[in-house]
């Protein structure tokens, strides 16, 4: 029998938050059986392998006993030789001071196959986290990026010279760093930040002059830390949103200072007195489908929340296409056409057009939507809507339809299973022949994100909202499985927010959760964002 080849994949991991990990990086990991990591490595990604995946732990940590360079070597070609796939995780990029050449020498001399996969390099990516361009037309025409770790063989006199300095690694040599540039000419006004823990959520940043930053962080641990110097600093405070909080640009470590100690004022200086987003500290689980929720979580980012997407409805094709397609093929037999979601227009679009037809087949045919979203879907269809009922639910659809509903013949495409049964009894008590077609199927998604499933483990969640019963419904399906001590989600919810789209979606909470903390008055994506904001700023 041939064993199967190993290679060795040496994988940049970004900053730090799993958010800024590469597509390719994040599917290698999902691959991986042996993960060989280093110490910057953020806890997250490590939930990003299977479960039966060897992880080993290399990191190098100043002043304590770590894992040789050659011990590291001899490991990526042992599991590589035993035909293992082989994720070397680098935080960063893996070619910029990531001591790689040792690592690819050693697999080149034992005939390992391996590839290299960037990754974001915190000596770009921790800047522009804080606002701060590395480069501009007038005041930074170039930057450099070097490692302090050894500042005594470095050009000082050359690097003073530069408009903008990125220094890794500088942390524990800082007032070295700062003697040299004065000596060599740098005045001691110039502009300086020290970013730590970069693109994480305990981002510090400290902002001061090459003069008097030792006043801020001389008792402070730095490492690990990114270190801008140049005139571009200043030009942070212009690139911030006008309402950034404060307290989220610069964070003490916990235990350092209390509320009621003043920050000082160097620190003040760069920033005008704002208020906060009105989301600020909340970290907000948003559950819509896949390829749905980005624009209600960018609605919630917006107002400062943290957001971490958890699909619990996956949307595809029904079992069949042969009920849509028939009444796609009599719709000159109907009166009226009902949407009561996206998903419904876009299928049944799709298979007009599988049938060699367009808009023209709808001639005659009066449509009616559920919500303005499902209004503004249809639009992109180059029509509109002869109805759309005030209050954006399939209830108020029934008693505001604006024509006589005995004899009509209505069409309604909806999801194969679980959709709008109160909907179609009414229509029908009001004397209305309904058929229902499956235009589509919703089910419940395989697995969790680790992101989502590791913040409910620690319970970080402090909001979950829900568009629909069925998101609800996936929900407690999916948590059930890693909460299996448990007889429902509600037993881990507690002193978490359970927000809703509306009466239908509240009804399921109740029935699943036993509460509804907060319910969207219009029952759209921007209310139940209006709903949260309400509620945060009177908590």
């Amino acid at each position: 029998m041939t064993q199967e080849r190993g290679k060795v994949y040496l994988v940049g991991a970004g900053p730090g938050d799993v958010a800024y990990l590469t597509v390719k990086a994040y599917n290698l990991l999902a691959a991986a059986q042996v993960l060989i990591y280093d110490a910057l490595v953020d806890a997250q990604l490590l939930q990003c392998v299977p479960p039966d995946c060897l992880k080993l732990d290399v990191g190098k940590r100043g002043g304590k006993p770590s894992t040789t360079q050659a011990e590291i070597n001899k490991l990526l070609v042992k599991h590589c030789q035993q035909g293992k796939q082989v994720v070397r995780l680098k935080s960063g990029d893996p070619l910029i001071f990531g001591r790689c050449t040792s690592e690819i020498e050693a697999l080149k001399a034992s005939g390992c196959d391996f590839e290299l996969v960037p990754g974001i390099s915190s000596a770009l990516a921790a800047p522009l986290l804080a606002g701060i361009p590395l480069t501009d037309p007038v005041l930074s025409r170039t930057f450099a990026v070097f490692t302090a770790h050894e500042p005594e063989v470095l050009d000082w006199e050359a690097l003073s010279r530069l408009e903008t300095l990125v220094i890794l690694m500088g942390g524990q040599h800082l007032p070295e760093i700062l003697d040299q540039l004065v000596r060599n000419g740098r005045s001691h006004l110039t502009p300086i930040a020290i970013i730590r823990w970069a693109g994480t959520p305990d981002q510090q940043i400290w902002i001061a002059q090459l003069g008097n930053i030792l006043e801020q962080t001389s008792e402070l641990s730095l490492s690990p830390a990114v270190i801008v110097i140049g005139e571009v600093v200043g030009l942070r405070k212009y690139l911030q949103p006008e309402n950034i909080y404060l307290d989220e640009i610069i964070r003490q470590q916990p235990g350092e200072r209390h509320e009621s100690t003043p920050i000082p004022q160097p620190m003040l200086s760069n920033f005008p007195p704002s208020s906060p987003l009105p989301l600020t500290g909340k970290t907000i689980l948003v559950t819509r489908s896949v390829g749905q929720s980005s624009q209600f979580s960018d609605r919630l980012i917006a107002s400062g929340a943290t957001v971490i997407e958890m699909p619990t409805l996956e949307i595809g094709p029904p079992s069949s296409w042969e009920a849509l397609d028939n009444a796609i093929a009599h719709l000159s037999d109907f009166d009226w056409l009902i949407f009561s979601s996206t998903n419904g227009i876009d299928y049944f679009f799709e298979r007009l057009i599988a049938q060699g037809k367009d808009t023209r087949a709808l001639a005659g045919v009066k449509i009616a939507v559920v919500g303005e979203k499902t209004a503004h879907s249809l639009k992109q269809h180059s029509i509109q809507a002869d109805f759309i009922p005030p209050n954006f639910v399939a209830d108020s659809l029934v008693e505001n339809f604006p024509d006589k509903l005995d004899g009509k013949k209505v069409l309604f495409p909806r999801v194969e299973s679980g959709g709008r049964e109160v909907l179609v009894k009414e229509l029908t008590t009001k004397g209305a022949k309904v058929i229902e077609v499956a235009a589509y199927q919703s089910c419940c998604p395989s697995g969790i994100p680790p992101v989502a499933e590791l913040a409910l483990q620690n319970r970080k969640v402090n909001v979950i909202t829900f568009a629909s019963s069925k998101t609800v419904q996936f929900f407690c399906q999916l948590t059930n499985k890693i909460f299996s001590n448990n007889s429902d989600a509600s037993q881990f919810l507690e002193g978490v927010c359970i927000a809703s789209i509306g009466p239908q979606t509240s009804k399921t909470c109740h029935a699943l959760f036993g509460r509804v903390d907060v319910e969207a008055q219009e029952y759209t994506l921007d209310g139940l964002t209006q709903a949260l904001i309400t509620w945060a700023t009177n908590s």
